[in-house]
């Protein structure tokens, strides 16, 4: 039996994850480990057929799994990964998955002193999922000619620390900004007395004449008494009474304020029948909601891809919860399942 403790393990879910995925979690682990020694991808005849440029360019072995049922690759996983860690006793075991099913495996080969890590794809990933393994990262799947970044674990770089001179210059702005604001804040009698002050201390005073405007403006303006005087009489003047065509304005504008508002828009056929055209795909590509089973999101997924109803970096949750009336996604946080409303 190998004893060795520095076998560093990759199990990918190739029913789970994408190859673009695939490549970045074998290239994530070379940057982070210095080696891989065990590269194995699970998956069915066709997956393997598919990408196998992508695993023979990888050194990836692929494990071919003839589905005979539900779960059939992951349970095939889950088997090989306690034989490998009988066998080899790795310090370090990474499984590319997005699936929560996983845990009791995770569970069982930490118990046997292995460190478990997990590497999923964004979009796919919940957080029952992450709290499971020692660490996770998510990976975001790229399109062709595209790139991809790392979203769980980066961080942004900190920002730079100003120099002491910059610090200086900064406190100076402010002192002159807080200083304008306070002089335009002031009241404009604060600011006459200011400069009437400095005038009386200059001992010099203003004798320049005013101008024509302002001294017509000075002579139309009324003393005190006579303002008071004209704001008494126009008090104690009778008010004319409403206009007619003042009242029925008022009136009508009553009306319409007490008037229902109008009914909203209402979906016509053709938006009916369209939903409903939607709906019947939907269950032509999954058939056991109909017998009333429930079918799991990640199968939802792959069901509503072949049926051309999502695309390939789509989410079944959004397709299906737009349909609250007819599908209902199970449980109501995180959900993993989705069942015909009965």
């Amino acid at each position: 039996m190998n004893t060795t403790t520095t076998t560093i393990m990759l199990l990918i879910d190739a029913d789970n994850v994408s190859i673009d995925v695939m490549e970045q979690a074998v290239a994530l682990m070379l940057e982070e480990h210095g080696a891989l020694h065990v590269r194995r991808a699970y998956g069915t005849a066709e997956s393997a057929l598919k990408h196998q440029a992508a695993f023979k360019r990888l050194g990836i072995r692929p494990i071919v799994n003839l589905a005979t049922g539900k779960n059939s690759t992951d349970i095939a996983l889950a088997v090989d990964a306690i034989d490998l860690v009988h066998a080899e006793r790795p310090a370090l075991v990474a499984i590319a998955s997005s699936d929560s099913d996983f845990a009791p495996l995770v569970a069982r080969l930490r118990e046997k002193g292995c460190r478990v890590i997990g590497i999923g794809q964004a979009g796919k990933t919940g957080d029952e999922t992450r709290t499971v393994y020692d660490a996770f990262t998510v990976l975001e799947h790229r399109s062709k000619g595209g790139t991809a970044a790392r979203t769980a674990s980066a961080r942004p770089p900190p920002a730079p620390r100003p120099s002491a001179r910059s610090r200086r210059t900064a406190a100076v702005a402010d002192d002159d900004t807080a200083g304008a604001d306070k002089g335009a804040a002031a009241p404009l009698s604060a600011r006459r007395g200011r400069g009437s002050s400095a005038a009386a201390r200059s001992g010099s005073a203003s004798t320049a004449p005013a101008s024509p405007a302002t001294q017509g403006a000075a002579a139309a303006a009324p003393a005190p008494a006579a303002r008071k005087t004209s704001r008494r009489r126009a008090a104690a003047a009778p008010k004319p009474a409403a206009a007619p065509a003042a009242g029925a304005a008022a009136g009508a504008a009553a009306g319409a304020a007490a008037a229902p508002s109008a009914p909203a828009a209402r979906a016509t056929p053709g938006d009916a029948a369209a939903l409903a055209e939607r709906v019947g795909r939907i269950l032509r590509a999954m058939p056991e909601l109909e017998r009333g089973q429930t079918v799991e999101l990640r199968v939802a997924a792959e069901r509503l891809r072949e049926a051309g109803l999502l695309s390939r970096s789509g989410s079944s949750t959004r397709v299906l919860g737009a349909h609250p009336d007819r599908f209902e996604l199970l449980p109501t946080t995180q959900p993993n399942r989705v069942r015909l409303k009965a």
